[in-house]
């Protein structure tokens, strides 16, 4: 599958788009700046009139279908922010949609959609995976024979996405060195890579994916389309157990570096990002600058720009972001203890095992009767990651210990 978006191909649809896509803003970060001594731009895709770039590229397709496609109606399978521009396009061109989400798309998503399709669209949760939800979606697309709007491995979906480039281009006041893109599927780094080497060559273009969905990186490393059979979803923008043919080949030939973010310290850029600067990002819209440490030395007194890829955040997700941040931080320690089943044990536990800043945060315990001991899930935040080897210590001197969570995955996840 040779196909290399062409810079010609780009500037169209740039042309074609300009009646419903915003150009967002390329702000310069002072707090960033400051941290990483460079110059950190933010292309701010979150403050797109969908809050993300993917209706430039749904528009782009969607816009170019004959009248017998646009009869016929369109199909498309997403996670979310794809579904939106799809559902914003389908309702201005006057296009009958129908749009599968997985079942455990946030609600705010799903409800963001149905409010930009209005009539025009009818939305399907199918799935526990965007994987799920595209096979369902496809087999749908070939039965009533309509027409299926990729959200990522389609020439005028890249070209589409491609944009972004051309607008950084045209906002910078200077040349850049380094471009930071998410990559999920790999549409928007596509064509942005389509830009760039056309118009700015000596730009350094590098892919940022979640830890737990490293498809991208996967594939390349080993050369060839790879799909994985697990994934982390919490980054449900850029969760995908295979990216697109092209996108890969594309990707495998273009990109500077390809590197991957734990997921909790993408939970702690989203805090940070709202606390310090008030920007609100969904998981995906943090990945590149969580990946800013491992360039810290290379991109000093450089241009760089980090693109913000969407805000479709659901505020019911906040207190998993806030635990997930804490546990990536060592902050949040979750314990097995036994206690004495004697009146006063709690009140031992607190006075003397726990340190003067030290919060509980999660208790489960149930009294045996016939039990000397008896255990409870103790859930602890501390101030700096240098306290858990004394709390662990003072819990075995005083023989409270019994297992240490966070590092058992699996018995984790069934305790807490």
């Amino acid at each position: 599958m040779k196909y290399f978006p062409s810079i010609e191909n780009i500037k169209k649809a740039a042309n074609n788009i300009q009646q419903v896509v915003d150009v967002t803003p390329l702000s310069s970060s002072l707090r960033l700046s400051k941290i990483y001594n460079a110059n950190i731009l933010l292309k701010r895709e979150d403050l797109q009139r969908v809050r993300s770039y993917k209706i430039r590229g749904a528009f782009n397709k969607i816009s170019s279908l004959s009248k017998e496609e646009r009869i016929q109606g369109v199909v498309c399978a997403s996670a979310g922010n794809h579904a939106q521009g799809v559902a914003f396009a389908c309702s201005h061109l006057g296009i009958q949609g129908t749009i599968y989400m997985p079942a455990v798309t946030p609600k705010q998503k799903v409800e963001q959609t149905k409010m930009f399709g209005e009539n025009w669209i009818t939305v399907i949760l199918e799935g526990d995976t965007f994987d799920d939800s595209f096979k369902a979606a496809k087999n749908y697309c070939e039965k009533e024979d309509k027409t299926f709007i990729h959200p990522f491995d389609d020439p005028q979906i890249i070209e589409g996405q491609g944009t972004v480039g051309l607008e950084i281009l045209q906002q910078s006041k200077g040349p850049i060195d380094y471009i930071f893109a998410p990559i999920g599927g790999g549409g928007l780094i596509s064509g942005v890579i389509g830009v760039i080497k056309a118009l700015s060559p000596n730009t350094k273009i590098i892919g940022v994916e979640p830890e737990g969905a490293p498809s991208m990186k996967t594939s390349l490393t080993n050369g060839v389309n790879t799909e994985l059979r697990q994934i982390d979803k919490f980054i449900d923008g850029a969760a995908v157990k295979r990216v697109g043919d092209y996108t890969f080949n594309i990707c495998k030939e273009n990109l500077y570096k390809m590197v991957t973010v734990p997921e909790g310290k993408v939970c702690q850029t989203i805090l940070d990002l709202y606390n310090r600067d008030a920007i609100v990002v969904e998981p995906a819209g943090a990945l590149t600058i969580s990946a800013l440490d491992d360039f810290i030395e290379e991109i000093k007194g450089k241009n760089v720009v980090c693109v913000i890829s969407g805000s479709n955040n659901d505020i019911t997700r906040t207190a998993e972001i806030k635990e997930r941040a804490l546990l990536y931080g060592k902050l949040k320690h979750y314990f097995m203890v036994r206690f004495p089943q004697r009146p006063g044990a709690l009140k031992e536990f607190v006075t003397k095992i726990l340190g003067p800043t030290d919060d509980i945060t999660h208790f489960e315990y149930s009294k045996k009767s016939s039990k000397e001991n008896a255990p409870a899930v103790v859930g602890i935040e501390l101030k700096s990651p240098k306290d858990l080897e004394p709390l662990i210590l003072r819990m075995k001197q005083n023989n409270f210990f019994g297992e240490y969570l966070n590092n058992k995955p699996d018995l984790f996840q069934y305790l807490v």
